[in-house]
């Protein structure tokens, strides 16, 4: 039974116009023309094959305008689906050639020539639908009687019957003559969905549609879904890109009402949600209601990233597809903002998720990648620093090629881009003739060359050397100085230098070593376990961080940006990254390298080590985890030929019966040694006890955690 039509307004939400559509009974597609012109609807579909633009020498027949009119086309009374009809307004355009006048060479005109001249006009008028995942073309034959054939002048037009499409589907129509004597008019029409249309008693389809409402409450975002308690319904939250099919980001059937809650971290423009009944051929209704929250823009931006495909690829990964212009410039330490670049990579839009190419001869770790959007500056990265190491006090030369070979060469500074035999008072101008004779010696590494000009990077190592030569030769006698006074005074200095040692190492023992431990959230006890870890690490002492401690700041961050922060921290002040790995943990592992680069569903807002996963395996297949990473995981909760092979690259120790040597490889070479490496063994291993004998109860003892993971968040 059809539900009442105020019902289904509020299940669906306010709705600006009712569509009071026309019917057109029985399945046959049908031709019409305006008065005076003569039309045929070839039977079947016909090919949609491009065709080149022609040049006429007479008058042709062209489209002018497209009209769209939706229409129901009706098998039975209450059985009717959506139809697109096309109204396609045609002009002639050019006029004929006149041929001499014969008859002043004493010949009498063609017969034939005349008849053609006086004769009507035909041509065939192609119509092309897509709308995804069905496209179609047909052909319709219109004839134009002569007296109606004038250059410029509109003959008319010609109505096709229909094209069925489904609610809420994007169509595409282009229309064009044949041969194609100019490029065609497109047109696309957005359908609508139940909301907008006179539905009670004739799309069955639209009859038993769930009641969706999207709602806030501070932070927050709730889903309330009230339909009776025995109606079952599926829910699905994806990513709407344009540039790539949709991937369900959450699914889940269900049953009854049902309240569920968004993180205001999960929300980004694109987020939409799909809701239909369990029932064959059902009508899916989707929204997208985020497109213009300001919180769900702040989360798309935080979650773009640059990626580097080498040898000169490059990919800006977003979730949803945004106005974004890229270009190079060029980043040296303690010059301030990156200074842009021309060529070789021009301002241009970017399409995002796709691979684009760098027309770069080398890469360089100054040269970055700057996004804005809008003209606002909302990314840059220098993609080369990872692989060609930290930013060089390398200079940037431009050379500029024009007409009859002329050459200019100039260099990039924070002023511009100055002149390298000028007069001014930087350090190019200083260093013009030794710059020149680098380039010319083959010292300068060239990233970019065509016929518009060329780009070279100098090491300017040697020149800073030169200039502090005299700071280096002070030093050099203070250190001499310094070394008498040690003879002199031997005993006192070895006294000072023994009490500075101590003092340096107890500093040293106060900091800590930072540790950074990732891990798979997969219930309560197990969160309570690593917390339990990390609060005994703590007291060794060792700085630890942890995405359960971290909860508000990883929120705002997000998963990724929050792990890229800290492991290059961490890295950077020797410290160790730590892989707790668990049954869950490996699941994960076994994707991602199933996988290959694709990345693995998120299995929650606040879950880092899916996150990481997408840095942490670079890491071990191009060698550089020994020395930075280490594996550990709980002998009772995991047997050790579960971790895979990959990350036997780096130590994988079993926790507590290997405490010893997993201490020892977090506080590195300065590790306390016997006696007091062992008081903190059984101190760590004392404070793990409880909460590993929580994580060993019965399944039916344990807490049971979030069912709705990646929709759910604490928002901690």
């Amino acid at each position: 039974m059809p539900v009442p039509w105020f019902l289904l307004s509020l299940a669906l939400g306010p709705s600006p116009v009712v569509l009071s559509l026309e019917r057109l009974m029985g399945p046959q597609d049908s031709a019409r023309c305006s008065p005076g012109l003569s039309c045929h609807l070839w039977d079947g579909d016909m090919l949609c094959l491009p065709g080149s633009i022609v040049s006429a020498s007479g008058p042709v027949l062209v489209p002018t305008r497209l009209q769209t009119e939706l229409v129901l086309r009706c098998h039975q009374e209450t059985d009717c689906d959506l139809c697109v009809r096309v109204t396609v307004h045609l002009a002639v355009h050019g006029q004929r050639e006149e041929p001499e006048d014969e008859e002043q060479f004493g010949r009498a005109a063609d017969p034939e020539l005349e008849e053609a001249k006086n004769g009507s006009l035909q041509a065939q008028v192609v119509l092309s639908f897509q709308a995804y995942p069905t496209a179609r073309c047909v052909l319709l034959e219109v004839q134009v009687p002569a007296a109606l054939v004038q250059p410029g002048q509109s003959v008319g037009s010609v109505v096709f019957d229909c094209f069925e499409a489904a609610l809420g589907a994007e169509v595409r129509i282009w229309s064009y003559t044949q041969p194609r004597y100019q490029k065609e008019l497109n047109f696309t029409q957005q359908l609508p969905d139940c909301r907008g249309l006179e539905v009670r008693n004739s799309i069955q389809s639209c009859w038993a549609l769930p009641w969706l409402n999207v709602s806030a409450d501070g932070e927050d975002v709730h889903l309330v879904l009230d339909v009776s308690e025995e109606q079952h319904f599926g829910l699905s939250l994806y990513w709407n890109q344009t540039q790539s099919p949709t991937k369900p980001w959450w699914h889940k059937n269900l049953t009854g009402p049902q309240t569920i809650t968004l993180n205001h971290t999960d929300l980004v423009p694109c987020l939409c949600i799909q809701v239909w009944p369990l029932e064959p051929d059902s009508v899916r209704t989707s929204i997208c209601p985020f497109g213009n929250d300001p919180r769900a823009h702040r989360n798309l931006w935080r979650a773009v990233r640059l990626q580097l495909l080498p040898p000169r690829g490059w990919r800006l990964d977003a979730p949803c597809s945004l106005p974004a212009e890229a270009t190079l410039c060029w980043q040296v330490p303690g010059w301030g903002p990156c200074q842009p670049l021309v060529p070789p990579l021009p301002r241009e839009n970017v399409t995002v998720n796709k691979a684009l190419e760098f027309p770069l001869l080398k890469g360089h770790p100054n040269l970055c990648v700057q996004v804005s959007s809008w003209e606002k500056l909302q990314l840059q990265e220098c993609l080369w620093s990872d692989s060609l190491g930290p930013l060089k006090d390398d200079m940037l030369l431009v050379e500029t090629r024009g007409p009859q070979d002329n050459r200019s060469l100039c260099a990039l500074e924070p002023s511009g881009c100055t002149p390298l035999l000028s007069k001014a008072s930087t350090r190019a101008a200083r260093l013009g003739e030794q710059l020149l004779e680098d380039l010319q010696s083959g010292q300068c590494l060239q990233l970019w060359d065509d016929d518009l000009g060329a780009l070279w990077a100098c090491p300017m190592d040697k020149y800073i050397h030169q200039r502090w030569a005299l700071v280096w030769l002070a030093c050099l006698l203070s250190a001499a100085v310094l070394f008498l006074l040690f003879l002199l005074k031997k005993d006192h200095v070895k006294q000072w230098l023994r009490l500075l040692k101590e003092d340096v190492r107890l500093g040293a023992a106060a900091r800590g070593r930072a540790a950074l431990l990732l891990y798979s959230a997969e219930d309560a006890a197990f969160e309570r376990l690593v917390g339990a870890l990390a609060s005994a690490l703590c007291q060794l002492p060792l700085r630890v961080i942890v995405d359960l401690w971290s909860r508000r700041e990883l929120s705002a961050q997000g998963p990724l940006a929050w792990f890229h922060a800290q492991r290059l921290q961490t890295l950077q002040e020797g410290g160790m990254v730590v892989l707790l790995f668990s049954p869950g943990a490996v699941a994960l592992c076994r994707e991602w390298l199933q996988d290959g680069a694709s990345t693995p569903e998120v299995h929650g807002p606040h879950d880092a080590f899916a996150a990481s996963l997408s840095c942490v395996l670079p890491d071990f297949l191009q060698g550089r985890a020994p020395g930075r990473y280490i594996g550990a995981y709980f002998d009772s909760l995991l047997h050790p030929d579960a971790v895979p092979a990959l990350f036997r690259a780096v130590p994988v120790l079993a926790l507590p019966s290997q405490l010893p040597d997993f201490l020892r490889a977090l506080q590195g070479p300065g590790a306390p040694r016997h006696r007091g490496l062992a008081d903190r063994v059984e101190q760590v291993s004392r404070a793990l006890q409880p909460a590993l004998n929580s994580c060993l109860r019965p399944p039916g003892t344990q807490e049971t955690g979030r069912e709705m993971g990646p929709v759910a968040g604490d928002g901690t």
